[in-house]
């Protein structure tokens, strides 16, 4: 390399750009937060698998890029399809494959005015729209190239970055005018394999282990343990998604899934049983987005995508009031919304049927399955395990609800 290329390619890595070009480090503002510097990636052998296209990746961008990549080629090799992943602070808020949209799901994803969407942008809008309240300022993963109607999308929802394996021309434009040009543009190599060891240091103390590439399939629901043995292909489509999309959030999680993408994500809690009831939550919420009294919400033409969702949030939860109030409601709506009453709720998520629901390690306790079931869950896997599967199994069958123990934990840290 010559005198000048060196001392560009330095400048390009001084300031976290490579511009297209490859390779092995590259310097970052800092690490996970501003006085932990110096702070970079890098590879010991070889070149980064990676192309900065756009924008000044961070330290958690990186990690929320990686393990995103990860989730949606796992489900792009499982499925078949294009498939999208919206992360915050390491964990997915939302994962997806690319299927159509129905009318109800374009709306309360704040979709239904961009036309027919690409397989692509489908999985990007459920995976952004299932828990749109953490998506905000996500880092999204794509499993194919990324086309106009998918960049059109990101375009206009606030985010940190995107990685992908490619960009179409047109997309990759729209994308670098975001944010005044500052948007975070990764490219990865898609036949990119990492070492099949990989190593982290804590304390100063180097920890080792073997990658973890078990491989999530159809036969991985094999084992089922209680008396309903019928598990549809949509079935086993929807717990493979939620193991994946498991194997790539912080433990102990849960993953609640319908129709081809997550409706509700639970990580990083100490109890199982929080887990279960924060990702139920959550699928619960998804659900309620759907109801008339939702969907009838008048909203004033100059509140903002985001404001929409907050006040939605609150308006399905306990301080509806907080919306609600005389002198405040007049903020944000047109018309004052009726009271969401609990009978009226809990009548709306009775007609929720046939969710997957996985879980990262053994239920402990029949209590996270009575409250999957309040959630309209049909079809569990888990590692089973536990001195109470027997009672696990029990509460399984009083409902009707099939459950494969795979005997695999996926803890992540």
């Amino acid at each position: 390399m010559k005198t000048g290329q060196k001392q560009n390619c330095l400048f390009m890595r001084l300031n976290g750009y490579t511009g297209g070009m490859k390779m092995n480090e590259l310097e970052l503002k800092y690490g996970c937060n501003p006085n932990q510097k110096p702070s970079r990636i890098y590879m010991e052998e070889g070149e980064l698998p990676i192309q900065v296209l756009n924008g000044k990746p961070g330290y958690i961008n990186f990690l929320d890029a990686f393990n995103g990549w990860q989730l949606v080629s796992e489900l792009k090799k499982a499925t078949g399809l294009p498939a999208a992943t919206s992360f915050k602070h390491v964990s997915p808020a939302g994962a997806a494959v690319g299927l159509p949209l129905s009318d109800t799901l374009a709306k309360i994803y704040w979709v239904d005015d961009l036309g027919e969407l690409s397989p692509l942008a489908c999985a990007y809008a459920r995976a952004r729209g299932a828990d749109r309240m953490s998506s905000y300022g996500d880092f999204i993963a794509l499993s194919d190239v990324c086309d106009v109607s998918t960049a059109n999308m990101i375009k206009r929802e606030v985010s940190d970055g995107v990685i992908a394996p490619g960009y179409e021309p047109e997309a990759l434009e729209i994308l670098k005018s975001k944010k005044r040009g500052n948007y975070n543009v990764i490219q990865i190599d898609p036949a990119y394999v990492p070492a099949p060891i990989e190593k982290k240091q804590v304390f100063g103390i180097t920890f080792e282990q073997g990658r973890n590439e078990l491989n999530i399939d159809d036969k991985f629901f094999d084992n089922i343990v209680t008396e309903n043995k019928e598990l549809t292909e949509e079935a086993k489509r929807d717990l493979a998604i939620s193991m994946i999309t498991l194997k790539y959030t912080q433990s102990n999680s849960v993953c609640y899934v319908k129709d081809g993408q997550a409706i509700g994500i639970g990580a990083g809690q100490q109890s199982r049983i929080h887990c279960t009831r924060l990702a139920g939550q959550k699928a619960d919420n998804w659900w309620l987005r759907q109801s008339p009294q939702v969907m009838g919400l008048q909203f004033k033409d100059e509140i903002r995508r985001a404001d929409r969702d907050n006040a939605i949030d609150i308006y399905m939860g306990d301080e509806y009031m907080d919306v609600l109030a005389d002198g405040v409601w007049e903020n944000t709506f047109k018309v004052k919304p009726e009271v969401f009453t609990r009978e009226e709720k809990r009548a709306w998520l009775d007609k929720l049927t046939d969710v997957a629901l996985g879980s990262d390690a053994f239920f402990p306790f029949g209590d996270n399955i009575e409250r999957a079931h309040k959630s309209g869950v049909k079809y569990i896997a888990q590692p089973g395990g536990s001195i109470r599967d027997d009672n696990v199994i029990d509460t399984c069958n009083k409902y009707g609800i099939e459950m494969s123990f795979t005997g695999i934990r996926l803890f992540h840290h």
